[in-house]
């Protein structure tokens, strides 16, 4: 039972859900565990089972649109995700996934809901339009967890996040409909303005996002104010739409990201990143709010037919859904089993869950007060099975893009070649880039894989599975590129994962580039030149393994002029090495590195 608490200040209430939330985040990137457990942990401990943290009494009325405005901007980001290049072979499953896929899992969740949970009709029906939506805050980090290979990737964000405004619509459609049965309103006019409300959401969405995109193009809205405006006009659509129909607001900011997702701006990616960073802060919030905020009695009040429920969404609802949905396309079998069982629900989906359960409730409907616990129940249930079991099964079916994290090479030179086949005869998968087909000469002659083109353009983003990849190594002859790869890849790979040549040193600082920029510095602080003058009197890159008898210390006596490149442990990921590193390798790991010839003689 929840103690009995004085309770927060609202000042004290929203600083605990960001500790809290962001923690809990921390924490789970520390421990590989899907954060989205330990926030509702988290959330469960600070809320029903111990009472410190009550939104309803902390925060009062204020929770309800916090989540709502929250959600939109969710929902927002995963839109700006949307494009359309990244489509391809996919486009097909996803347009079935949404267009079949999405009236076939309402009708099947609500018999879910009806039979496994035994809630009444009207209930069922709202309940199983909520559960069409699985989650675009979930999957998003399962799939950068289990690396999974580009097209079933697709598939899978996509229908998250298109979905999830259809979910929320059909259930404004049953709620309507299970109104009018229960006031015996006039059915034309809920009709009427049901379909009114999509029309005017979907033009808001698509005039928002036109009018930003044409704003931003012709320079009418200084930089500094993009984020801003573009938030203001976020909330502005939200909040309009909203007003005529309930739900709606989530239509209308899904098709206003999607139009600017599309809408080739030169800002773009600073605007995706920005609103990744906010959606980051916000599903933390959510998550603990929405936890915090289940009722104990409520909690405790779910038994066996609530495990029915989630055993009959999970094992036959979804997989009969997406396997119907997909018949006829030339999908393989695996990547229809993988979709079929990988349907992890989020904020959303207890967001939107928690408000009609009030609005049922409201209507005399008492069936509706099970929605917010039974939608808990799921959340928690299909987040720990998809969380821990998504890579597992990815890997019985072959479809992750790299067991082992890869490394991705750019430039085409002998260090990269010489580095590449090293790595390859690890075990660990690479590629090489380069805009000069003439420059993968000696690494195809190893038998490396590589990608001929700029690895900043749209055919390497649709061409190169870069989830499959967890370094980079930016190591052409141009100090300026290198600085760029590292600069705009860091956001993707994370800064302590990208990596360059160190730079020609210039006597002039209006040559230099500012330290701020590009990635790590690798190596003994030697630049591509000096390396590659190495290379070319008969330096090669060599693989040795320590053993208890032939230590680290031994190697470097052996191998005093060696420059040392990276350490692959015995347990645990590649690890590069930077000038200034003091960290000294173990017994069972293997060093690569860049040694003379006498070296390689002995």
């Amino acid at each position: 039972m929840a103690v009995e608490s004085a309770g927060l200040s609202p000042v004290e209430a929203f600083a605990l859900v960001g500790v809290i939330g962001v923690g809990a985040q921390w924490l789970a990137w520390r421990i590989q565990m899907p954060a989205i457990v330990l926030m509702l942990l988290a959330g469960l401990i600070v809320g029903p089972v111990t009472g410190v943290f009550i939104p309803s009494r902390d925060i009062g009325d204020l929770v309800g649109p916090m989540i709502s405005v929250a959600v939109a901007v969710i929902l927002f980001e995963g839109g700006l995700t949307l494009n359309f290049h990244a489509l391809q072979d996919a486009a097909k499953g996803v347009r079935r996934l949404v267009i079949i896929g999405a009236p076939l899992g309402w009708l099947t969740s609500a018999l879910a809901v009806h039979y496994g949970a035994g809630l009444g009709w009207g209930a069922s029906a709202v309940f199983g339009g909520i559960m069409i939506v699985t989650g675009p805050t979930v999957i998003a980090p399962l799939l950068r967890q289990a690396r999974l290979s580009r097209r079933p990737a697709a598939l899978l964000q996509w229908e998250a996040i298109v979905n999830d405004p259809v979910g929320a619509l059909a259930a404004v459609l049953a709620f309507a409909a299970v109104q009018v049965l229960a006031t015996n309103s006039d059915a034309s006019d809920a009709a009427v303005h049901f379909f009114s409300g999509i029309f005017f959401a979907t033009l808001t969405g698509l005039l928002a996002g036109r009018g930003i995109a044409y704003a931003f193009r012709r320079g009418l809205v200084p930089e500094y104010m993009k984020i801003p405006v573009l938030f203001v006009v976020l909330l502005g659509a939200f909040a309009l739409t909203d007003r005529l129909m309930h739900e709606s607001g989530l239509l209308a900011v899904t098709v206003m990201g999607l139009v600017i997702a599309n809408a080739q701006l030169p800002s773009y990616e600073e605007l995706r990143r920005f609103k990744e960073h906010a959606t980051i802060l916000l599903v933390s919030g959510v998550f603990i709010l929405l936890a915090a905020g289940l009722k104990m009695e409520a909690l405790l009040a779910l038994d066996l037919r609530a495990v029915l429920f989630v055993l009959l969404v999970v094992l036959v609802a979804r997989p009969f859904t997406v396997m119907v949905a997909l018949l006829g396309t030339d999908l393989p079998m695996k990547e229809r089993v993988l979709v079929a069982f990988t349907g992890p629900r989020g904020v959303v989906l207890m967001a939107v869950a928690g408000l009609f359960g009030e609005r049922l409730v409201g209507l005399g409907i008492a069936d509706g007060a099970a929605i917010g616990p039974l939608a808990f129940a799921l959340v928690a249930s299909t987040v720990v099975i998809n969380g821990f079991g998504l890579t597992p099964l990815a890997s019985l079916l072959g479809l992750r893009a790299a067991e082992v994290p890869g490394v991705l090479l750019v430039g085409g030179t002998r260090l990269t070649a010489g580095l590449g086949a090293a790595l390859q005869k690890a075990e660990i998968p690479v590629l090489i880039t380069d805009m000069n087909l003439g420059r993968l000469r000696l690494a195809r002659a190893e038998g490396l894989p590589v990608f001929y083109g700029d690895i900043l353009s749209e055919a390497a983003e649709s061409q190169v599975e870069f989830i499959g990849f967890s370094t980079i190594f930016a190591a052409t002859d141009n100090d300026s590129y290198n600085t760029l790869v590292a600069t705009d890849l860091a956001p993707e790979f994370g800064r302590d994962k990208v990596w360059q040549l160190p730079r020609d040193k210039s006597e002039s600082q209006r040559h230099s580039l500012p330290v701020t920029l590009g990635g790590r510095r690798l190596g003994d602080g030697r630049t591509y030149h000096e390396l590659e003058a190495l290379l070319i009197q008969g330096w090669t890159v060599r693989t040795t393994k320590l053993t208890e008898e032939y230590g680290f210390e031994d190697w470097r006596n052996d191998r005093p002029e060696s420059v040392l490149l990276c350490e692959i442990p015995a347990k645990g990921d590649l690890r590069l090495v930077a000038p200034e590193s003091k960290t000294v390798p173990a017994a069972g790991s293997k060093l690569i590195a860049i040694s003379p010839p006498k070296a390689d003689a002995a």
